[in-house]
């Protein structure tokens, strides 16, 4: 029960951290907005020549245009949160005093990183989705249920978009610097998680491919939950299920990784 004392103010602090950024915060949701309105009035385009592109009518697109906006920073679709900073530690050495605190590393992150997330869903998330539903018909549910599914596929979407971006962070114990490696990450995430275009417009096997992989869960799955897409309860259980399965295996190999990294490799500067 202490240890979750530690990782719930852990998380606490995370939020307090960036809530401090207010500047950042606002240019954020700024840039977000700007953003929303290119990418609504390409899709705008787009399905005037197919209106049902995806299985999306003209409003669903919107919605997961700005649906994406809203989840942007909270989901680390383009990078942030703890990922530089980590793999800084590593190579200076730093995580070394990190592996002697009486604490586990991944659940330290985690957490942290679980409050930054809260944050910015908070303070950059719900003003772009607002101006879109000012300027936008969008199909937002009426349903406070569904809103409250939206949000916890939201936080299973999180949790398996740390897991991946952990496992991108290890890779420093081995190359000492991650540049490359958090640029491979990022470019994953936006192109597989449906942030440039909804994963449903793919075709074929290609399509069939890219909404099984992780990133899916970070961004395409939350959408459509708050789309209705997944109908019932049995089609909530799949979706929950979906990000569960990857965030639990993700989440292990990054304890292998962990494990491997700690045990074989010379800290360099520790």
């Amino acid at each position: 029960m202490r240890a979750w004392r530690l990782y719930l103010s852990v998380a606490a602090s995370g939020f307090r951290r960036y809530a401090t950024y207010r500047v950042a915060t606002a240019a954020g949701v700024f840039t977000n907005t700007v953003f929303g309105f290119i990418l609504a009035f390409t899709f705008l385009a787009l399905w005037t020549e197919r209106p049902h592109l995806g299985g999306y009518d003209r409003a669903q697109a919107l919605t997961f245009v700005w649906t994406g906006q809203a989840l942007l920073a909270a989901a680390a679709l383009i990078g942030g949160g703890f990922q530089e900073e980590l793999q800084e530690r590593i190579r200076t050495g730093d995580v070394a005093v990190d592996l002697y605190r009486p604490f586990d590393l991944q659940l330290w992150w985690l957490a942290a990183d679980l409050g930054r997330a809260a944050f910015h869903l908070l303070g950059r998330g719900l003003a772009p989705l607002a101006v879109g539903a000012l300027f936008f018909p969008l199909a937002l549910p009426l349903s406070p249920l569904a809103w409250l599914a939206f949000l916890g596929s939201v936080a299973l979407g999180t949790v398996t978009g740390f897991a991946l971006r952990y496992l991108f962070a290890l890779t420093a114990f081995w190359l000492l610097d991650g540049t490359g490696v958090s640029m491979l990450s990022t470019l994953l995430s936006m192109f597989f998680s449906g942030m440039l275009l909804p994963l449903n417009v793919f075709p074929g096997e290609f399509g069939a491919l890219v909404r099984e992989l992780p990133w899916a869960a970070t961004m395409q799955v939350p959408a459509d939950v708050l789309l209705g897409r997944y109908a019932g309860a049995g089609g909530l259980l799949r979706a929950f299920g979906f990000q569960t399965a990857w965030a639990l295996v993700l989440l292990g190999a990054g304890r292998l990784l962990q494990a491997a990294a700690t045990r074989k490799v010379v800290v360099q500067g520790g």
